[in-house]
Order: structure tokens, then C-alpha cells, then sequence
């Protein structure tokens, strides 16, 4: 027994070391800042939608269809994105996705037409579901090569940065015109992604001791190849019942309050800066839950906590208990979309994380549509209670599966 606890010891302080060098540190950090900007600049959008929908002269169906293009650009080019993580490495993918991105965030506000606003946000979605796609298989490989479950800091930082987007946005708002506020963005984007890319360019995740093939080592074990597809569609559907949310949260919510509730932009965007607080706040503490509880409990716990928020958030007729409804589904939400990246990532690699992104971005593809419609039929707090009843089915779903593959 004395040996085997040495052994342990000496393992643990191998992991510690490995964990902790240099490299991988850096690593860490200059990816953690590529999620951040994603969300910073996404959230910049977000809170400039009412704006622009004043600008292009939409209705709310016609805002649902041009919101399509950030969805459809996105699931369009996610498979692609996995392909070419394949072949030039995800840190490379990424680099070059985040100048895109940068560059067309400053599109929307120049726009005259729902139909020309359409059409620029499809590059958007382009830029964006390439980023995030291959954020996250180069994030699969670093949790690989650090051996340690830190899959949720990552989205952590992709919640802060929308936290400090939005808040940026709900003070630039007065002052600055949408078009003037974005391409202050785009600037800031660029200069961003050229200080930490050169990192992730001059230290390759792919090339780290321990950032394994993920696929090949899911081929290698006791799950079948058609079990392995199954077990990634599901985590894509709980992704989709995530993504449909947080889409809603993010293009619906700021509209609600200004709309239905007749706050200001400023009231607007705390709405959406309370729901990137909460999920930040929900994913930095993620590893220690999924560590503490386990996949099916913070799965569960997170989509009933995500349903009864969004019912509190779309039928309360005051501004405080909206946004207090707001933040209860960002927190619930919070670590399930990471989780299910995280695991589809280990089963499949980067083509995991392509597929299960493109389930999940199904959810945004189908969410502004749907949402428009149904706000055009009746109305937009009802239409956001279809985000609790997906929240309520991706706990279902979590629940159903909790004895296959990692889920318990």
C-alpha cells in the first residue's frame, strides 16, 4: 500500500508540473482571450439590435428571418471548420476566424434594408461559427494536454467578455451611433487578435505533450462507431436546447424590455449584461460542479433552474424580476453547452466538435424565426416561454441518458 500511494503522489505531482508549464500556461491564457473576444464582440452586436431594427425598418418577423443569417452563416460553415481544423490545426483556424470576425462586426449598422441587414449578418455567422468552432477543438486539445477538466473556463470567458461588451454598449449607446460603436469593436478586435494569436501560431496546441488525438483515442476503446455517432447527437441536442436560449437571451431579451416593458437602451442592455454575469458566474464554478456532482446533476439541475428562470424572465410584468429571471436562465445554462462541446470533443475530435456545434446551432438557425413568428402571433413573452420548455427537455434529455458514455 505504501508504494501504491507513492506512485499516486508522484503522478499527481507529474500532472501538477505538466499543468503548470510555461507553455501551456500561455497557451491557456492567449485561448482564454480568443473566447472573451468572441463573446465581446457578439455581445456589441447584441446590444445595438434594437437600434438597427429601428434603422432597417423591420417588423419583428422580418428581424427573425435577417437574424437567420447569423444562425444559417454559422451551421453553414461548422462542418468546414472542422475539415480545416483537420488539416491546418484549430490554433491557425482560429486566428484567422478572429480577424474575419473582427472585420465583419462593423457590417450590420451600415445596412437600409431587413433584406441587405440578412445577407451581411450570413457573413457573420460565417466568421462566428468558424470561431467558435475551432475555439473549442483547440480548446478539447489543451484540456488534453493539461489533463485537468477546465472545458467551462473557457465559455467563462466567453460569458465575460459578453459581460464587458454589453456593458461597453449599454454606455457607448447614448454617445456613440451603432455604426461609429462597431467599428470602435472592429479596431479593438484586430488589435487583440494580432497580440495573442501570435501565441497560439508559435506554440501549436497539436504539437503539446499529452494534446492526444481525441478521435483516435475514442476509436481505440470498447464504444462502437455507431454508438460513439449517438452518443454525439445527444450532447448536440442538449447543445441545441442551450444554444436556442441563449440565442433568445441574447437577440430577444434587450427587445423585451425596451418593447414590451419600455426600458431604456441602457435598461436594455443590463438585461442582457445580468445574463453574461450569471453564466460567468456559473462557469467559473463549472469544473468544481461537474467535479462535485457530475455531468447528469449539473445538466438537470441547470436546465429546471434555466426553464423556471425564463417563465419568471418573459411573463413578470416589472423590469427588476425580468432581469432577475434573465440571470436565473443564464446560470442554469451556463455549463451545458461547454459540457457538451467538452464531450463530444473527446469522443470525435474537432469533427465532434463541428457536429455537436451544428446541432447546437440548429437551435440559434430555428430560434430567431420562430421566435419572430410567434411574437408577430402572440406576442414576445410568449413566444420566449419556448426557451423554458426546451430548457426543461435538454434536462429531460441529460436525465434519460445518464448511464451512457460520461453523462453520470
Amino acid at each position: 500500500m505504501p508504494t501504491v500511494n507513492k506512485i499516486g503522489t508522484t503522478l499527481g505531482r507529474s500532472r501538477q508540473a505538466h499543468a503548470t508549464s510555461p507553455v501551456l500556461r500561455r497557451l491557456r491564457i492567449a485561448l482564454t482571450v480568443f473566447f472573451a473576444v468572441d463573446g465581446f464582440l457578439f455581445a456589441g452586436w447584441v446590444v445595438r439590435i434594437p437600434a438597427i431594427k429601428a434603422q432597417v425598418g423591420a417588423s419583428a418577423g422580418q428581424l427573425g428571418l435577417a437574424l437567420l443569417g447569423v444562425s444559417a452563416g454559422a451551421v453553414a460553415t461548422m462542418m468546414l471548420t472542422g475539415r480545416l481544423c483537420r488539416r491546418f490545426g484549430s490554433d491557425r483556424v482560429t486566428v484567422a476566424m478572429g480577424v474575419v470576425m473582427s472585420l465583419s462586426i462593423a457590417l450590420p449598422p451600415r445596412t437600409h434594408s431587413a433584406l441587405a441587414l440578412g445577407l451581411v449578418l450570413l457573413v457573420f455567422g460565417v466568421s462566428y461559427g468558424g470561431l467558435n468552432v475551432a475555439m473549442n477543438s483547440a480548446a478539447v486539445e489543451l484540456v488534453a494536454a493539461l489533463r485537468r477538466p477546465v472545458m467551462s473556463s473557457f465559455h467563462a470567458a466567453y460569458s465575460c467578455g459578453s459581460l464587458v461588451g454589453a456593458g461597453l454598449g449599454g454606455l457607448l449607446a447614448p454617445h456613440l451611433s451603432p455604426a461609429n460603436h462597431l467599428l470602435l469593436l472592429t479596431v479593438l478586435g484586430l488589435i487583440t487578435v494580432a497580440f495573442v494569436g501570435r501565441v497560439l501560431l508559435a506554440h501549436p496546441i497539436e504539437g503539446q505533450p499529452e494534446a492526444v488525438d481525441t478521435a483516435g483515442a475514442a476509436a481505440s476503446g470498447t464504444t462502437s462507431p455507431r454508438r460513439t455517432t449517438l452518443l454525439v447527437a445527444v450532447f448536440g441536442l442538449i447543445a441545441t436546447c442551450s444554444s436556442y436560449g441563449e440565442g433568445a437571451l441574447a437577440e430577444w431579451g434587450p427587445l423585451h424590455i425596451q418593447q414590451d416593458l419600455h426600458g431604456g437602451p441602457g435598461i436594455a442592455a443590463a438585461g442582457y449584461a445580468a445574463v453574461a454575469a450569471a453564466m460567468t458566474l456559473g462557469r467559473l464554478s463549472g469544473t468544481a460542479l461537474l467535479e462535485r456532482l457530475g455531468q447528469t446533476r449539473v445538466l438537470v439541475f441547470g436546465g429546471l433552474t434555466a426553464a423556471g428562470g425564463m417563465l419568471l424572465g418573459a411573463l413578470a410584468p416589472v423590469i427588476p424580476l425580468v432581469i432577475v429571471g434573465f440571470a436565473l436562465t443564464g446560470l442554469g445554462l451556463a455549463n451545458s453547452f461547454p459540457t457538451a462541446m467538452a464531450r463530444a470533443g473527446a469522443l470525435t475530435g474537432p469533427s465532434g466538435v463541428a457536429a455537436a456545434s451544428t446541432f447546437g446551432y440548429g437551435g440559434m438557425l430555428l430560434g430567431p424565426p420562430s421566435i419572430g413568428f410567434l411574437t408577430d402571433a402572440a406576442g414576445l413573452p410568449i413566444a420566449l416561454t419556448t426557451v423554458a420548455a426546451l430548457a426543461a427537455v435538454a434536462a429531460g434529455i441529460a436525465y434519460a441518458v445518464r448511464n451512457s458514455g460520461r453523462t453520470a
